[in-house]
């Protein structure tokens, strides 16, 4: 079970900024720039992996710097296209789409 009340001010969060400002944890800006979206994306990833909670002794606001923390350092080290976190970078994006002439002349 999570912790709602840190959960609930975490909703008033809106960037990444916002998230590591919060937790305190110092990044390059431009990882975050870049790779802002797909941090966030590995960071909710992490907390619905792990399905035990804070280790023992670990406080909720601990457990949840760690898994941020550890999202962001998969893009210092990574890129997006490596970590493929969203399903345009799976492979399903190579596809070729094919559209009828006759939907083009419309």
């Amino acid at each position: 079970m999570r912790n709602a009340e840190l959960e609930a001010e975490l909703e008033d969060l809106s960037s990444a900024e916002d998230f590591f400002h919060f937790f305190n944890i110092e990044t390059e800006p431009q990882v975050v720039f870049v790779n802002r979206l797909h941090i966030l994306q590995r960071f909710h990833d992490y907390l619905e992996a792990d399905t035990d909670g804070p280790a023992m002794g670990e406080s909720w606001w601990d457990y949840y710097t760690r898994h941020l923390r550890r999202a962001y350092d998969d893009f210092v080290v990574s890129d997006a296209r490596t970590e493929k976190v969203f399903k345009v970078f799976h492979g399903e994006a190579k596809k070729p789409a094919f559209v009828p002439v006759e939907e083009l002349l419309k």
